[in-house]
């Protein structure tokens, strides 16, 4: 059984530690979560739930948060999976939408 509140419990510490706050939706934030917890459990890390897991060498950069959620924060105020929001975003009344991948599509293959 995924340990729901023990991801839970990180992927908040993980928004405060950035700064970042996490998505206020709700339910998208339960599945992703849930995801998150999944992950864990069958392979060991917290592979991003929005994308596909092939190999673990290969797959380092999707491991939660991801490498990209960084500057998508940055640039579109919050990351592919939507987890992760800056602040500001959304005190300007920013809204969850889909965004480009930035992961390359060698990466993806």
């Amino acid at each position: 059984m995924p340990d729901i509140e023990k991801t839970r419990k990180y992927v908040k510490m993980v928004a405060d530690h950035r700064g970042w706050v996490l998505t206020p939706e709700k339910e998208m934030l339960a599945g992703l979560i849930e995801g998150l917890a999944v992950n864990l459990e069958r392979y060991g890390m917290r592979y991003c739930p929005c994308r596909l897991f092939e190999d673990p060498k290969k797959d380092k950069d999707i491991i939660c948060p991801c490498a990209y959620a960084e500057p998508d924060i940055k640039e579109y105020g919050h990351c592919y999976c939507s987890l992760y929001c800056s602040k500001d975003y959304l005190k300007k009344g920013g809204k969850i939408r889909k965004i480009p991948e930035r992961r390359s599509a060698d990466k993806m293959a």
